[in-house]
């Protein structure tokens, strides 16, 4: 409750912005630039800067000095800053940075930190040059915010107009972007300072409403703009710039502006102003001024006329008062020189000045010339002022309310004048160069001590802010007399930015409901770039007299400093803040005093009950009816809270009480048998959740709860009971271990502790939920002896059902029980099974036992008695069972090297609310982590339907026994086994939701779930095929096949055909990456499985009206489950498909998959005719108009090409021995991947859909496997071609071709086969020498395959063939090689 000094911002890139606006002086310091030589460049610039001075007509005020510091050498990127001009939106939202022609535009973003925190950052938006004539500077900036009319504003800006001054006198108005909207030369002096007056809300009635305007002072006149027309004006340049822009329209002239402009006399000198606003005289000044200035017979008006009020600063006199009537001049209207950014032209118009149009280059000289008119001013002579012949002022900054201004000097003096009365009222000396600003604080609601009925008005106070950079100090003044009230080290190179305006555009109609976000004074630091707001309390402005606050304030701060220090003795700790908190004499304080001490955590326990008894004590004895009640209860309230801390402590400190009830020993009766029961799943259990974690020790539950978070957890209510506040889940286990876990290790007096608990009236449902939750986050320390554990929380859950208020007197046991439900509720929710079992278990058994004492004193009988509470409890136990067996399955580590993963954990509740697929959805999670194979996962599912439920259960027997065993062998435990007993041992208790369909589909689906998060692993993919290939149901295949192409693969198998089509080709690795979203290898085995499903979507149309549909049912403690629906009811709901469109869309996905595995050329979807195009990528649940008939034979042409070329990629891909001795006997192809022996056939299949002769294709693979030198493979293929005069013509030219190359091109020519040669037929020879051996891939054939080849031949051809002959000639030409060989 200080003043403070706040970052709210940060200036990015001030490196950038220095090095834009002194690019000439790269290598030398700002303040060299006088000492340039006549060569430089720069001379005209610096012959400009130099007139200036020598002159004295413009004298720059604190935005504009460059402060002349001697060590320089040592910081020199500091003080460059003071060198420039600079100006900040009061939103906060726009800096401006100039210097001479040059200016930065800094725009507001937002950013994200380290730590995650949204942050402010002023980032460059726009540089660039702003003069249009020879010489001209930048003298002044402003930044004015403009008010959106849009009725949905809440007082944000629309848009930020900067207003440049320059030394030619030209006054330019630019965009945030830097584009130039209207120029104005009202003058030819050059602009000593810009300021503005936007609306106020008029604090209380009486006070003059004043209007916007824009004031411009010039050496020796000042011209003020109306804002009405400057809004006006600036929204139509703005929009007439977007126009043409956009579209090249004509420019429409804007709304001439206007203003006034008064020459100001009677004054040597005038560096700054100040425009007041309208103001109008009291009657009696009226007649004294009437008086002094008309005499004894002067007459007065009935009202006294409205005046313009202007101070002005510089020089004889010191401070002058300018007063001009309302309606003595009238406003002058001016015509707007109005620049729209061509498309053709850079956005600013390099041309000189001027309001009536632009120039040229080549109209250079006459437009310098023929100047613009500039109009006259009207005289304003000095009323009077403050003369000091040897002062000269500075700059002045007026204050928020306009009735003080505060005002500079070269004497180091800043004075605070009094606007009303024109007099100086106080003078503060040592501030050379000083920076102004004004900081305005409204009172808070609820501070004045009011009654309700007669509210007071809120009272305003002004706080004047000085930077004194000589000294690198910043302080905080209250006015108009008041003291110094804060003062920040800030450095010396620092900038004080005040705007003194808010919003342009805003009237009293507009601005109701706003709430405009501005700050009233900015601390600008260079070498951070951090921008700092003053934020002041209104207290501080409170006279001596009501300063009790301000005293209660400061002993506050002093109570803080003490509690942060932790070095602190306790004894000296408790007497200061006991004598702190009994000397602040305001209720409200001394409670946050109490407050803050309370929430200490430094603070002992005693100290703070003593003090907080003092307090309370002091307060006793004080008069009631002077004594704040709240305050009051407070402090009793604490002090019974400290007290029952203090008790429950020393509890925990003393020996546990050994004595039982008769009452929880009898109810305890055959819970051993069922903990031996569940103890072999228990110890499994454990063993899997102890794993290696990272824990902080302030964060461990055994750690000792202090008193500051035991305070705030609870609370007194006006009854005086106390009652616990929920907060986090981590506070609320904390407060349960302190209060009962002693007593559930039995380390504490149970009984007493729950007594001690009791008195204080707090709730024992609240109670019972701190013992649960306890209970059941701790369930590691619970599982290391469950037995132990179990009995003291039996013994503790019977003694908070004995609480008064616990269970309701009035329960009828055929009815549920609120507080049985309760400890139900908590079991379920949790996400710990064991825990969560063991305590059902045990309220089932207390629940049981309070049952039946009821039953016996109201029925006396000896029947058992039945109860819907117990039913639900049997219910519950069950649930719980079938929940740790699952909760053990998916804790199963799973093997090194596969994706792994964190184990899902589930709860009775998240399975309810998971809907009956709930189940075999987590278990299908694990399987993906276990990266179990399908045939593993059916091989386990089949073992189980074999073994009973005996098996079952001796399976879990046998397990327990070798729990041992397998712990001292591995801890880790990843044996494949013992995780397939696992899970045996869940689809037993889970017949129905873990069925093998259902599981299957649900495995089918994660994993192409996860397939489509990372496309690249195609395995995912297959298994996900694999999965429902194993499905027995076609209902459930149908249904599941159905989406999988609907929602994962039309998309990319679609834009596979597409990418294909574009290109002609198989594409690339980046194109498949930019279109597909995997690459080339990945979309290859999508399409492989995509062909896969579409098969099984085929077969599963066609067997589903042979089998009747599979009713799914749920195991009867489960039926309540209610939540989405799962994937095989899902799948059971789909439509039928249409069996033509799913083989016509596999028939293109064969196609696609063959290009890619081949690289073969080929447009796809060209393939097919417009109904076939149409057809595809289509629901396949409709009826599309499919391709009939007979097709195009030039679309035969080019499916008959394709496949032939497919054959040949074949083919070639085979990695046969080209050399094979004839007879030997065929490798083995595998049976996936482009050397796979499936791929003829299907290419015979894809011939026979496309209606392209089969025997065109089996001829070609015939001569194409000989050509590859695989003999086997050809003679087999070569029994199912039909026409063999056909194949025999071609296995002729091939034969020829293996001869020739033997006879005629072989290496090793041997002089038999020469003589052969010369003996052959001449016309045999000469068609051996027109054969081309280069066609054959594999040509060098042994001589006995090349017989066997023609021996086929022979028989092949008929008698009568025209070739027979040379077929009989190669015959006899082989045998004789082979018999000379």
């Amino acid at each position: 409750m200080s003043c403070c000094l706040l970052e709210f911002c940060r200036v990015q890139e001030l490196k950038t912005v220095k090095g834009f606006l002194y690019q000439e002086q790269k290598d030398d310091p700002p303040e060299e630039e006088n000492n340039q030589t006549a060569e430089n460049e720069l001379t005209w610039d610096t012959s400009d800067w130099e007139s200036a001075w020598d002159n004295h007509d413009v004298k720059e005020d604190d935005t504009t000095t460059a402060t002349v510091v001697e060590e320089e050498s040592t910081e020199q990127s500091a003080p460059w800053l003071q060198d420039c001009v600079v100006s900040l939106s009061p939103c906060s939202d726009l800096l401006v940075v100039a210097r001479e022609h040059r200016a930065v535009f800094l725009s507001a973003k937002w950013r994200t930190d380290d730590s995650g925190r949204e942050e402010m950052t002023l980032a460059v938006s726009w540089t660039g040059t702003l003069n249009t004539e020879e010489g001209e500077c930048v003298s002044s900036v402003i930044c004015i915010p403009l008010a959106s009319q849009k009725r949905s504003s809440t007082g944000r800006p629309d848009w930020t107009c900067i207003v440049v001054g320059f030394s030619s006198g030209c006054v330019r108005f630019y965009t945030e972007n830097g584009v130039l909207l209207l120029a104005q030369l009202l003058n030819e002096d050059p602009v000593l300072r810009l300021k503005c007056r936007t609306y106020e809300i008029p604090r209380h009635p009486g006070v003059t409403e004043q209007h916007e305007e824009l004031s411009i002072l010039y050496p020796t006149a000042l011209v003020t703009i109306d804002g009405f027309s400057l809004f006006q004006s600036l929204r139509a340049c703005r929009n007439q710039v977007a126009r043409a822009a956009a579209a090249g329209s004509e420019v429409i002239q804007p709304p001439p502006l206007a203003y006034k402009k008064w020459g100001l006399q009677d004054m040597d000198t005038i560096v700054d102003h100040s425009s007041v606003g309208i103001m109008t005289l009291c009657v009696f000044d009226q007649m004294k001024n009437a008086s002094i200035l008309g005499g004894f017979h002067a007459s007065v008006k009935g009202s006294p006329p409205a005046m313009s009020q202007y101070i002005t600063v510089g020089g004889g006199p010191y401070t002058g008062f300018y007063y001009a009537i309302e309606g003595s001049s009238q406003p002058l209207l001016s015509h707007v020189a109005l620049a729209v950014a061509s498309k053709l032209t850079s956005a600013l118009f390099s041309a000189a000045s001027g309001w009536l149009g632009w120039k040229n280059k080549n109209e250079e000289e006459p437009a310098q010339k023929q100047k613009p008119k500039v109009e006259p001013a009207t005289p304003l002579a000095v009323r009077f002022g403050l003369p000091d012949s040897r002062r000269h002022g500075e700059s002045i900054c007026l204050s928020p309310c306009n009735t003080l201004a505060g005002v500079t000097d070269d004497f180091g003096r800043v004075t605070l004048l009094d606007l009303a009365r024109g007099i100086a009222i106080r003078m503060w000396k040592g501030y050379r160069d000083a920076q102004l600003g004004w900081v305005q604080v409204s009172e808070r609601r609820g501070e004045r001590d009011s009654s309700p009925s007669t509210p007071l008005p809120r009272r305003h106070a002004q706080f004047l802010v000085i930077y004194a950079p000589r000294r690198g100090i910043l302080e905080v003044w209250g006015t108009q007399q008041g003291p110094r009230v804060g003062a920040f080290t800030v450095g010396k190179h620092c900038r004080l930015l005040y705007a003194g305006y808010r919003l342009m555009g805003v009237n009293s109609v507009t601005s109701q409901g706003w709430q405009l976000h501005t700050q009233q004074v900015c601390l600008l630091d260079p070498t951070t770039g951090a921008l700092r707001t003053v934020t002041v309390p209104f207290h501080l402005a409170l006279s001596d007299k009501k300063s009790e606050r301000a005293k209660d304030m400061h002993l506050l701060k002093r109570l803080t400093t003490i509690l942060r220090s932790r070095e602190v003795e306790p004894d000296i700790l408790e007497n200061e803040a006991k004598s702190v908190l009994l000397d602040i004499k305001h209720p409200a304080i001394k409670k946050q005093a109490l407050e803050s001490l309370l929430s200490n955590k430094n603070a002992p326990v005693s100290c703070l009950t003593n003090i907080t008894r003092a307090l309370h004590d002091s307060l006793k004895e004080q008069d009631p009816e002077a004594v704040d009640q709240a305050l009051l209860q407070l402090c009793s309230s604490q002090l019974k809270l400290l007290q029952l801390y203090t008790d429950i402590q020393q509890l925990h400190s003393a020996a546990a009480d050994t004595e039982a009830c008769s009452e929880a020993l009898e109810s305890l009766v055959g819970i051993e048998e069922e903990l031996s029961q569940v103890g072999p799943t228990l110890q499994r259990y454990a063993q899997l959740t102890v794993r290696p974690c990272v824990s902080f020790a302030q964060d461990s539950p055994n750690s000792p709860l202090p008193a500051h978070a035991f305070l705030s957890q609870l609370e007194c209510t006006e009854d005086g009971e106390v009652r616990v506040i929920r907060r986090t889940d981590a506070e609320w286990n904390q407060l349960g271990s302190f209060l009962f876990w002693g007593c559930l290790c039995g380390e504490s007096p149970l009984h007493r502790v729950c007594d001690t608990l009791q008195q204080t009236g707090i709730s024992p449902h609240q109670l019972l939920s701190l013992v649960l939750s306890v209970w059941l986050h701790r369930e590691k320390e619970v599982l290391k002896n469950p037995a132990g554990s179990v009995r003291k929380l039996h013994t503790l859950l019977i003694a908070l059902s004995n609480m008064k208020g616990a269970v309701d007197e009035s329960w009828d046991p055929q009815s549920i029980s609120p507080w049985w439900q309760q400890v139900r509720c908590a079991c379920v929710q949790s996400h710990s099974a064991a825990a969560s079992l063991l305590a059902a278990m045990v309220a089932h058994r207390a629940a049981k036992a309070s049952i039946t004492i009821l039953a016996d004193s109201k029925l006396h009988s000896e029947w058992e008695a039945v109860s819907l509470e117990l039913e639900q409890w049997a219910v519950c136990v069950r649930q719980l069972e079938d929940l740790l067996a699952l909760q053990t399955l998916l804790w199963a580590p799973p093997p090194k090297g596969t994706a792994g993963g964190a184990p899902s954990q589930c709860s009775v509740k998240t399975l309810l609310e998971g809907g009956r697929g709930g189940i075999a959805d987590s278990v299908s999670k694990w399987v993906f982590r276990q990266d179990l194979a399908p045939e593993r996962l059916k091989e386990i599912l089949q073992t189980k339907k074999e073994k009973g439920g005996e098996d079952g259960s001796k399976q879990q027997e046998e397990g327990g026994g070798e729990e041992e065993e397998e712990k001292e062998r591995n801890q880790e435990d990843t044996d494949p086994n013992r995780t397939a007993e696992l899970l045996a041992a869940v689809c037993q208790r889970f017949p129905d939701s873990l069925s093998a369909d259902l599981l299957f589909a649900h495995c089918c689906w994660e994993y192409v779930v996860q397939w489509n998060k990372d496309p690249e692993e195609g395995r995912y993919m297959c298994l996900a095929v694999k999965h429902l290939k194993l499905v027995s149901s076609p209902h459930i295949q149908l249904g599941i096949s159905s989406m999988m192409w609907s929602t994962f693969i039309v998309k990319r198998i679609s834009a596979a055909a597409f990418l294909m089509e574009k290109v002609g080709k198989a594409p690339k690795d980046r194109l498949c990456r930019r279109d597909v979203g995997m690459g080339d290898k990945a979309t290859t085995s999508f399409l492989a499985s995509s062909i896969q499903l579409l098969q099984i979507l085929m077969e599963a149309d066609s067997a589903v009206e042979e089998v009747p549909p599979p009713e799914l049912c749920v195991e009867e403690v489960w039926c309540g489950a209610e939540g989405p629906a799962s994937i095989a009811e899902l799948a059971l709901e789909q439509k039928g498909v249409h069996y033509p469109l799913v083989q016509h869309h596999c028939l293109l996905a064969s196609l696609l998959h063959a290009a890619m595995t081949f690289s073969l050329k080929v447009k796809p979807l060209s393939l097919f005719d417009s109904k076939g195009k149409n057809a595809f990528f289509r629901d396949l649940t409709t009826i599309q108009l499919m391709p009939s008939g007979d097709v195009d034979p030039g679309l035969v042409s080019l499916r008959q090409e394709f496949l032939l070329h497919l054959l040949t990629g074949w083919v070639q891909a085979i990695d046969d021995a080209p050399g094979s001795a004839p007879g030997a006997s065929s490798t083995p192809l595998p049976t996936n991947g482009p050397r796979a022996d499936w791929w003829p056939s299907m290419c015979l299949e894809l011939g026979s859909l496309l209606q392209v002769n089969p025997d065109i294709l089996r001829r070609h693979l015939v001569c194409e496997l000989y050509n590859q030198g695989l003999d086997l493979r050809a003679e087999e293929v070569m029994l199912e071609v039909e026409d063999k005069d056909v194949l025999g013509s071609q296995l002729l030219v091939l034969t020829g071709q293996r001869l020739s190359y033997s006879l005629l091109h072989s290496q090793s020519q041997t002089q038999a086969a020469m003589e052969l040669l010369a003996r052959l037929p001449p016309t045999l020879c000469t068609w051996l020498k027109a054969m081309d051996p280069s066609e054959l891939r594999c040509p060098l054939v042994p001589l006995a395959q090349i017989s066997r080849l023609v021996s086929h031949l022979i028989e092949i051809l008929p008698e009568n063939h025209g070739q027979y002959s040379l077929a009989l000639h190669l015959l006899e030409a082989v045998e004789v090689l082979i018999m000379e060989d």
